[in-house]
């Protein structure tokens, strides 16, 4: 794999694909961000994030999966597994030491997934709005006869996009691989601080995700937020300040320590009273 240096970033895996990215070197942790579904780099939080952690000198890669920004392929050709394969390249080429992962929406899903295949090297993950499982979940559970009728015929199905004019086209690939790559279903084996950001507003992810989530996941170092006025973006300015605040709370908690300390409370508070 090769690493070329325009103004946008790129890097080339042997299959020819092209992954753009903006990187900005600095100390560690470092901080990944994981755009969602049909997003790119370039949204608010991504930026928002990438000057904060430029202000603190902390390391910070922003980038974009196969189909969506700046990246060469097609939206429609992808799936879970595909663009969680583009993470985890991006993060073993371009990233460097411990690293916090930042997920919005599908970005959390594949936030996880990442984190389960390079667990030595992850220091914390922040999930906004984390939707994992979203393709089972919250698309194939929601469609009525016509559209599993449509489905098995065409091998698509189209459903309204809320924040586009140009609709999703979900496809049978997408569906399949989904299934393979579900989290919610089983105990989810990560023994890292974890930070959840649920709006309760949110019309596409359920705030109950959140709370699920934290059941599944195994480290006792779970903390989720639920903003009773906040909605699915989360991009609002009170929005990005908690993101920061919340960011610079779960690093600091690292730097202390953080999930030890937490795990031996947990323990403690576990045994009996006398």
């Amino acid at each position: 794999m090769t690493l070329e240096n325009p103004e946008t970033q790129f890097l080339v895996r042997e299959n020819g694909a092209r992954i753009a990215y903006y990187y900005t070197p600095g100390t560690t942790p470092g901080v990944m961000f994981l755009t969602g579904f049909k997003s790119d780099m370039t949204g608010g939080k991504a930026l928002v994030l990438e000057e904060h952690c430029r202000q603190q000198g902390r390391a910070f890669l922003r980038f974009d999966y196969q189909g969506h920004g700046e990246s060469s392929g097609k939206f429609e050709d992808g799936c879970i597994g595909q663009w969680t394969d583009d993470a985890i390249i991006a993060f073993d080429e371009i990233t460097e030491g411990p690293q916090i992962l930042v997920g919005s929406s599908m970005g959390g899903w594949i936030m996880l997934l990442t984190a389960l295949k390079r667990k030595e090297r992850i220091a914390g993950l922040l999930g906004l709005a984390a939707a994992p499982d979203f393709t089972e979940d919250l698309v194939w559970d929601a469609f009525d006869d016509a559209q599993r009728l449509a489905m098995v015929r065409d091998g698509r199905v189209e459903i309204p996009n809320c924040y586009d004019d140009e609709p999703y086209h979900i496809s049978q690939m997408l569906i399949d691989d989904g299934r393979n790559q579900l989290l919610l279903r089983d105990a989810i084996d990560l023994d890292v601080p974890v930070r959840l950001i649920q709006g309760m507003q949110d019309e596409d992810v359920p705030w109950e995700t959140a709370l699920k989530l934290a059941e599944c996941l195994e480290t006792g170092d779970v903390e989720v937020q639920l903003v009773k006025d906040s909605g699915h973006r989360l991009s609002e300015p009170h929005d990005l300040v908690r993101l920061c605040q919340t960011l610079d709370s779960l690093i600091a908690h690292i730097a202390c320590g953080g999930i030890q300390d937490a795990n031996s409370s947990a323990h403690r508070a576990a045994r009996p009273s006398r």
